[in-house]
């Protein structure tokens, strides 16, 4: 489990074939990897992926074929958003992220909405949710973008906003993202399970 609070924006520093998938080659940035061993999750870009190599500072991760056809963002050359796995002590400063990426969306705009003297000021985040998860996506609920977890603003059909306050935007990759841009999305956990029990028996 992930709380979608990003501690390092790490590097993609090579891929190569591995079976019917990839392995990724991972530079973590400022992320401090000392307590991490293979076998240990790590979301990148919000996808839980299995630390399967450590040498010197940089992590290996194997990913298949499925994970690639559901994900964007872990095919090349890219940052990405990384956070390790949450440990029972820890505070839950974001919300419960699963790190099992329920879709892709497309960014439809992202715009500074407050104007202040230092430039600095919160920016509203625009994107096109895949139609099948549009009834997960709630206003004031949660949901996690590229990992990151963030409130939802607005919501029409299956496009919602959110805002990016300076701190996000500085921290993440979500400042580089433009119109057209591809981005892992992952529903609130509870509304997932309120819906499958609201179907629950009725087939």
């Amino acid at each position: 489990m992930f709380t979608g609070i990003v501690e390092a924006v790490g590097k993609i520093a090579a891929v190569a074939p591995k079976g019917d998938g990839l392995r990724l080659v991972v530079a973590p940035g400022t992320l401090n990897i000392d307590d991490v061993a293979i076998g240990d999750s790590v979301a990148v870009n919000g996808c839980c992926l299995t630390v399967a190599a450590k040498s010197g500072a940089t992590l290996g991760f194997d990913v298949s074929a499925e994970t690639l056809t559901c994900t964007a963002g872990l095919d090349g050359a890219a940052d990405v958003n990384l956070e390790k796995s949450l440990r029972l002590s820890d505070r839950l400063g974001g919300h419960l992220v699963s790190g099992h990426v329920d879709g892709v969306g497309t960014v439809v705009a992202l715009e500074q909405v407050e104007e202040v003297a230092s430039g600095a000021g919160s920016w509203r985040l625009e994107v096109d949710a895949p139609p099948s998860l549009a009834r997960f996506i709630a206003i004031k609920g949660s949901i996690a973008v590229h990992g990151v977890s963030l409130t939802v603003n607005g919501v029409d059909g299956a496009r919602f906003n959110v805002n990016l306050i300076p701190h996000t935007l500085g921290v993440t990759t979500l400042k580089a993202v433009r119109p057209g841009a591809k981005v892992n999305l992952e529903v609130d956990l509870v509304a997932r399970y309120l819906e499958r029990l609201a179907g629950f028996g009725k087939d």
